[in-house]
């Protein structure tokens, strides 16, 4: 499969890495141009391209840059197949830097939905929920006791398809969220997100997802977690997000 990755974050990276090792034809871009990515990003095969050309003949694209940055990215997509498969892995964290008001967003509107008004295309909504270490060390083979499942979302059943397969090629369960509307149970802070649980355990926490309540503690979340001096290591990160909701 042809894979364009527009983003070379710890998802966006890892994501190139575990495809061009899987044997697919893998091209990754960054803001800052290919001769700016890392060679750890490469190593399997994967080739750093600019932008545009990551969005060329692709069967699939990941958009995997920060969510603010998303508009200045939609101008790639006006001009790729309808078919092309786009895949949404990016979240609001409005902390910091990051702290962009986005009209609609901060109102309730789907993550995923805004980022497909901006693009003027569908998008599914993946590998938003799992952790860098947890993407990184925590994938296994589908069969294996205990997998881990991660939720995907989209309005087309094709392009669902295609994402939950990849997802698969991962080492992750991949599990049917629903529509891209419906999205937001995935989202930060929500008992879904970056929690590590297993099939059976995901489709309870996506439907315990409150919507009201979540900007708050994703909020309260995020403010903690930078204030410390470094980050906990993955266990402690999701045993704090899986206490968030007990």
């Amino acid at each position: 499969m042809r894979i364009g990755i527009l983003g070379t974050g710890a998802i966006g990276a890892e994501l190139a890495r575990v495809f061009s090792a899987g044997g697919h034809e893998v091209a990754v871009a960054n803001s800052r141009g290919p001769e700016t990515i890392d060679a750890d990003v490469l190593k399997f095969g994967a080739q750093a391209v600019t932008a545009a050309d990551a969005v060329q003949d692709r069967d699939v694209v990941i958009l995997s840059v920060p969510f603010f940055k998303v508009p200045d990215v939609a101008g790639l997509f006006a001009s790729i197949p309808e078919e092309t498969v786009v895949i949404d892995t990016t979240n609001y964290v409005p902390i910091g830097a990051w702290n962009v008001p986005i009209e609609g967003v901060g109102q309730g509107q789907a993550e995923s939905v805004w980022v497909a008004e901006q693009l003027g295309r569908p998008v599914v909504k993946a590998w938003n929920a799992v952790l860098e270490g947890t993407l990184k060390t925590r994938g296994v083979p589908a069969g294996t006791p205990g997998r881990i499942a991660l939720p995907v979302a989209a309005d087309s059943d094709e392009a669902r398809d295609v994402a939950m397969r990849l997802v698969d090629e991962t080492g992750f369960d991949p599990f049917d969220a629903g529509r891209l509307a419906d999205s937001w149970r995935q989202q930060p802070a929500t008992p879904a997100y970056c929690t590590e649980l297993t099939l059976d355990q995901l489709g309870p926490a996506l439907q315990a997802a409150d919507r009201e309540k979540t900007p708050a503690i994703r909020d309260r979340q995020i403010q903690y977690l930078a204030s410390l001096p470094s980050l906990p290591p993955l266990d402690e990160i999701v045993e704090l997000n899986r206490s968030l909701h007990r």
